[in-house]
Protein backbone atom coordinates (compact mmCIF):
# COMPACT_ATOMS: atom_id res chain seq x y z
CA UNK A 1 0.00 0.00 0.00
CA UNK A 2 1.28 3.47 -0.84
CA UNK A 3 3.98 2.27 -3.22
CA UNK A 4 6.58 2.07 -0.45
CA UNK A 5 5.96 5.74 0.45
CA UNK A 6 3.38 5.27 3.18
CA UNK A 7 1.15 2.66 4.77
CA UNK A 8 -2.40 3.01 6.04
CA UNK A 9 -3.20 0.95 9.11
CA UNK A 10 -6.97 0.53 9.01
CA UNK A 11 -9.04 -0.72 11.95
CA UNK A 12 -10.14 -4.33 11.38
CA UNK A 13 -13.80 -3.59 12.15
CA UNK A 14 -13.84 -0.30 10.26
CA UNK A 15 -13.89 3.26 11.65
CA UNK A 16 -15.54 3.54 15.06
CA UNK A 17 -14.88 7.20 15.87
CA UNK A 18 -14.23 10.48 14.00
CA UNK A 19 -10.44 10.47 14.46
CA UNK A 20 -7.61 10.16 11.94
CA UNK A 21 -3.97 9.73 12.98
CA UNK A 22 -1.00 10.71 10.78
CA UNK A 23 2.72 10.19 11.37
CA UNK A 24 4.69 11.95 8.60
CA UNK A 25 8.16 11.76 10.17
CA UNK A 26 8.46 8.19 11.48
CA UNK A 27 9.55 6.62 8.16
CA UNK A 28 12.77 4.64 8.27
CA UNK A 29 13.08 3.02 4.82
CA UNK A 30 16.17 4.77 3.47
CA UNK A 31 16.71 4.42 -0.31
CA UNK A 32 20.16 3.01 -1.03
CA UNK A 33 20.83 5.70 -3.64
CA UNK A 34 20.00 8.40 -1.08
CA UNK A 35 22.41 6.95 1.49
CA UNK A 36 25.10 6.67 -1.17
CA UNK A 37 24.76 10.36 -2.08
CA UNK A 38 24.66 11.61 1.50
CA UNK A 39 27.79 12.76 3.26
CA UNK A 40 26.30 11.36 6.49
CA UNK A 41 26.16 7.79 7.72
CA UNK A 42 22.77 6.11 8.25
CA UNK A 43 22.77 6.72 12.01
CA UNK A 44 23.33 10.45 11.55
CA UNK A 45 20.51 10.58 8.99
CA UNK A 46 18.18 9.01 11.55
CA UNK A 47 18.52 12.04 13.84
CA UNK A 48 15.63 13.63 11.94
CA UNK A 49 13.24 10.71 12.52
CA UNK A 50 10.29 10.75 14.86
CA UNK A 51 11.49 7.36 16.03
CA UNK A 52 8.75 4.91 17.11
CA UNK A 53 5.92 7.47 16.88
CA UNK A 54 4.06 5.28 14.41
CA UNK A 55 4.44 2.38 16.85
CA UNK A 56 3.18 4.43 19.79
CA UNK A 57 0.06 5.65 17.99
CA UNK A 58 -0.35 2.39 16.08
CA UNK A 59 -1.74 0.86 19.25
CA UNK A 60 -4.80 3.13 18.79
CA UNK A 61 -5.84 1.49 15.52
CA UNK A 62 -7.60 -1.26 17.47
CA UNK A 63 -9.94 1.36 18.90
CA UNK A 64 -11.33 1.97 15.42
CA UNK A 65 -9.22 4.76 13.93
CA UNK A 66 -6.92 4.73 10.87
CA UNK A 67 -3.24 5.63 11.03
CA UNK A 68 -1.39 6.98 7.99
CA UNK A 69 2.34 6.43 8.49
CA UNK A 70 5.19 7.50 6.23
CA UNK A 71 7.66 4.83 5.22
CA UNK A 72 10.24 7.09 3.58
CA UNK A 73 12.28 9.17 6.03
CA UNK A 74 12.03 12.86 6.75
CA UNK A 75 15.67 13.42 5.73
CA UNK A 76 14.70 12.32 2.21
CA UNK A 77 11.43 14.27 1.95
CA UNK A 78 9.53 16.19 4.62
CA UNK A 79 5.80 15.54 4.24
CA UNK A 80 4.90 18.20 6.81
CA UNK A 81 5.85 21.07 4.49
CA UNK A 82 4.43 22.82 1.48
CA UNK A 83 5.21 20.79 -1.66
CA UNK A 84 7.92 23.21 -2.85
CA UNK A 85 9.75 24.74 0.11
CA UNK A 86 13.27 24.51 -1.31
CA UNK A 87 16.60 26.05 -0.39
CA UNK A 88 18.21 27.54 -3.56
CA UNK A 89 21.74 26.80 -2.32
CA UNK A 90 21.00 23.07 -2.63
CA UNK A 91 20.40 23.14 -6.37
CA UNK A 92 22.59 23.41 -9.44
CA UNK A 93 20.55 26.13 -11.14
CA UNK A 94 17.85 28.74 -10.59
CA UNK A 95 14.51 27.63 -9.19
CA UNK A 96 11.09 28.45 -10.66
CA UNK A 97 9.21 31.43 -9.23
CA UNK A 98 6.57 29.20 -7.61
CA UNK A 99 9.13 27.73 -5.21
CA UNK A 100 8.90 29.09 -1.66
CA UNK A 101 12.54 29.73 -0.83
CA UNK A 102 11.97 32.30 1.93
CA UNK A 103 10.10 30.39 4.60
CA UNK A 104 11.57 30.11 8.11
CA UNK A 105 11.80 26.36 7.58
CA UNK A 106 13.94 26.81 4.46
CA UNK A 107 16.12 29.28 6.33
CA UNK A 108 16.71 26.62 8.99
CA UNK A 109 17.66 24.06 6.32
CA UNK A 110 14.49 22.07 6.95
CA UNK A 111 12.48 22.53 3.76
CA UNK A 112 10.54 19.93 1.81
CA UNK A 113 13.86 18.39 0.80
CA UNK A 114 15.94 19.13 3.89
CA UNK A 115 19.44 20.52 3.59
CA UNK A 116 20.39 19.40 7.11
CA UNK A 117 19.34 16.76 9.62
CA UNK A 118 17.86 17.80 12.96
CA UNK A 119 21.33 18.08 14.53
CA UNK A 120 22.33 20.68 11.90
CA UNK A 121 24.70 18.52 9.83
CA UNK A 122 24.60 18.96 6.06
CA UNK A 123 23.04 15.98 4.27
CA UNK A 124 24.50 16.36 0.78
CA UNK A 125 28.02 16.80 -0.49
CA UNK A 126 26.91 18.05 -3.90
CA UNK A 127 24.08 20.08 -5.41
CA UNK A 128 20.84 18.47 -6.57
CA UNK A 129 19.01 18.79 -9.85
CA UNK A 130 15.61 20.47 -9.58
CA UNK A 131 14.12 17.68 -11.73
CA UNK A 132 15.13 15.19 -9.04
CA UNK A 133 13.32 17.23 -6.41
CA UNK A 134 10.19 17.37 -8.55
CA UNK A 135 10.34 13.59 -8.98
CA UNK A 136 10.39 13.09 -5.21
CA UNK A 137 7.44 15.43 -4.74
CA UNK A 138 5.41 13.75 -7.48
CA UNK A 139 6.22 10.22 -6.37
CA UNK A 140 6.02 10.66 -2.60
CA UNK A 141 4.55 13.94 -1.41
CA UNK A 142 1.39 14.16 -3.49
CA UNK A 143 0.35 10.51 -2.97
CA UNK A 144 0.78 10.85 0.82
CA UNK A 145 -1.38 13.95 1.00
CA UNK A 146 -3.95 12.49 -1.39
CA UNK A 147 -4.26 9.53 0.99
CA UNK A 148 -4.55 11.83 4.00
CA UNK A 149 -7.21 13.94 2.30
CA UNK A 150 -9.23 10.81 1.50
CA UNK A 151 -9.07 9.62 5.11
CA UNK A 152 -10.14 13.02 6.40
CA UNK A 153 -13.01 13.31 3.92
CA UNK A 154 -14.18 9.74 4.52
CA UNK A 155 -14.21 10.34 8.27
CA UNK A 156 -16.02 13.67 8.03
CA UNK A 157 -18.62 12.23 5.65
CA UNK A 158 -19.22 9.27 7.95
CA UNK A 159 -19.37 11.07 11.30
CA UNK A 160 -20.12 14.66 10.33
CA UNK A 161 -16.69 15.92 11.42
CA UNK A 162 -13.09 14.77 11.68
CA UNK A 163 -10.38 15.21 14.31
CA UNK A 164 -6.95 14.86 12.70
CA UNK A 165 -4.06 14.23 15.08
CA UNK A 166 -0.67 14.86 13.48
CA UNK A 167 1.74 12.76 15.53
CA UNK A 168 5.31 13.92 16.18
CA UNK A 169 8.18 13.78 18.65
CA UNK A 170 10.51 16.49 19.88
CA UNK A 171 14.10 16.20 21.07
CA UNK A 172 15.07 16.93 24.64
CA UNK A 173 18.75 17.34 23.77
CA UNK A 174 20.58 19.75 21.51
CA UNK A 175 17.76 22.28 21.53
CA UNK A 176 18.33 25.88 20.36
CA UNK A 177 17.89 28.55 23.06
CA UNK A 178 14.46 29.61 21.81
CA UNK A 179 13.21 26.01 22.14
CA UNK A 180 14.95 25.16 25.40
CA UNK A 181 11.71 25.33 27.39
CA UNK A 182 10.32 22.35 25.47
CA UNK A 183 12.98 20.22 27.11
CA UNK A 184 11.05 20.57 30.37
CA UNK A 185 7.73 19.75 28.71
CA UNK A 186 6.52 16.22 28.21
CA UNK A 187 4.25 17.19 25.32
CA UNK A 188 3.34 20.21 23.22
CA UNK A 189 -0.04 20.68 21.57
CA UNK A 190 -0.10 22.82 18.44
CA UNK A 191 -3.38 24.17 17.10
CA UNK A 192 -1.95 27.18 15.23
CA UNK A 193 -3.03 29.42 18.10
CA UNK A 194 -6.64 28.28 17.95
CA UNK A 195 -7.18 28.56 14.20
CA UNK A 196 -6.87 24.87 13.28
CA UNK A 197 -8.92 23.16 15.97
CA UNK A 198 -11.99 23.69 18.15
CA UNK A 199 -11.05 24.73 21.68
CA UNK A 200 -13.03 21.83 23.10
CA UNK A 201 -10.80 19.31 21.34
CA UNK A 202 -7.58 20.88 22.61
CA UNK A 203 -9.05 21.22 26.07
CA UNK A 204 -10.02 17.55 26.18
CA UNK A 205 -6.56 16.45 25.04
CA UNK A 206 -4.86 18.63 27.63
CA UNK A 207 -7.19 17.40 30.36
CA UNK A 208 -6.40 13.76 29.62
CA UNK A 209 -2.65 14.31 29.46
CA UNK A 210 -2.36 16.45 32.59
CA UNK A 211 -4.59 13.97 34.40
CA UNK A 212 -2.04 11.29 33.53
CA UNK A 213 0.70 13.43 35.09
CA UNK A 214 2.31 14.95 32.00
CA UNK A 215 3.56 18.52 31.75
CA UNK A 216 1.87 19.94 28.67
CA UNK A 217 2.45 23.14 26.71
CA UNK A 218 0.55 24.81 23.92
CA UNK A 219 1.92 26.23 20.68
CA UNK A 220 5.42 26.95 21.95
CA UNK A 221 7.79 26.13 20.46
CA UNK A 222 5.65 24.04 18.08
CA UNK A 223 2.41 25.67 16.96
CA UNK A 224 1.69 23.21 14.16
CA UNK A 225 3.24 22.55 10.78
CA UNK A 226 1.87 22.39 7.26
CA UNK A 227 -0.53 19.53 7.99
CA UNK A 228 -2.14 21.33 10.91
CA UNK A 229 -2.40 24.64 9.04
CA UNK A 230 -3.56 23.13 5.76
CA UNK A 231 -6.14 20.60 6.97
CA UNK A 232 -7.41 22.36 10.07
CA UNK A 233 -10.69 24.00 9.04
CA UNK A 234 -12.98 23.99 12.08
CA UNK A 235 -15.75 25.81 10.20
CA UNK A 236 -15.78 22.94 7.71
CA UNK A 237 -15.81 20.27 10.41
CA UNK A 238 -12.10 19.36 10.26
CA UNK A 239 -10.11 19.90 13.45
CA UNK A 240 -6.33 19.40 13.21
CA UNK A 241 -4.04 19.19 16.22
CA UNK A 242 -0.29 18.54 16.27
CA UNK A 243 0.94 16.47 19.21
CA UNK A 244 4.66 16.48 20.06
CA UNK A 245 6.00 13.83 22.44
CA UNK A 246 9.25 14.43 24.30
CA UNK A 247 11.58 11.67 23.10
CA UNK A 248 13.23 11.33 26.49
CA UNK A 249 9.98 9.80 27.75
CA UNK A 250 10.26 6.67 25.67
CA UNK A 251 13.67 6.35 24.00
CA UNK A 252 17.41 6.73 24.39
CA UNK A 253 18.03 9.69 22.10
CA UNK A 254 21.70 8.88 21.56
CA UNK A 255 21.29 5.16 20.87
CA UNK A 256 17.92 5.63 19.10
CA UNK A 257 16.59 2.74 21.18
CA UNK A 258 13.25 2.11 22.88
CA UNK A 259 12.82 2.47 26.61
CA UNK A 260 10.30 0.35 28.54
CA UNK A 261 8.04 3.37 29.06
CA UNK A 262 7.14 3.28 25.37
CA UNK A 263 4.43 0.70 26.08
CA UNK A 264 2.98 2.84 28.86
CA UNK A 265 2.96 5.89 26.60
CA UNK A 266 1.22 3.90 23.86
CA UNK A 267 -1.51 2.92 26.30
CA UNK A 268 -1.88 6.55 27.34
CA UNK A 269 -2.28 7.61 23.72
CA UNK A 270 -5.08 5.06 23.45
CA UNK A 271 -6.79 6.72 26.40
CA UNK A 272 -6.39 10.05 24.66
CA UNK A 273 -7.92 8.83 21.39
CA UNK A 274 -10.75 7.11 23.26
CA UNK A 275 -11.56 10.41 24.97
CA UNK A 276 -11.70 12.18 21.61
CA UNK A 277 -14.10 9.51 20.40
CA UNK A 278 -16.47 10.36 23.26
CA UNK A 279 -16.57 14.09 22.61
CA UNK A 280 -20.03 15.42 21.79
CA UNK A 281 -20.30 16.45 18.14
CA UNK A 282 -22.07 19.72 18.94
CA UNK A 283 -19.82 22.55 17.85
CA UNK A 284 -17.50 20.24 15.92
CA UNK A 285 -19.66 19.75 12.83
CA UNK A 286 -19.86 22.28 9.99
CA UNK A 287 -22.77 24.71 10.04
CA UNK A 288 -25.19 26.11 7.49
CA UNK A 289 -24.14 25.96 3.86
CA UNK A 290 -20.91 24.19 4.77
CA UNK A 291 -22.87 21.41 6.45
CA UNK A 292 -25.07 21.00 3.38
CA UNK A 293 -21.99 20.87 1.15
CA UNK A 294 -20.40 18.17 3.30
CA UNK A 295 -23.62 16.14 3.34
CA UNK A 296 -23.80 16.35 -0.43
CA UNK A 297 -20.18 15.19 -0.81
Amino acid sequence: MGGGVFIIHRPPAGPQMPVVLASPHSGRDYPAAFIARSRLDPRALRRSEDCFVDEIFGSCVGLGVPLLAAMLPRAYLDLNREPFEFDPVMFDGPLPSYVNSRSPRVAAGLGTIPRVVASGEEIYGQRLRFAEAVERVDRCYYPYHAALRRLVDETRNRFGYCILIDCHSMPSIGLPPEAAESGSLDMVLGDCYGSACHAGVVGAVEEVLTGLGYVVGRNAPYAGGYTTRHYGRPADGVHALQVELNRSLYMDEHALARRPYLEVLAEHMCRLVARLGRLPGDGLKPRGRRAAAVKGG
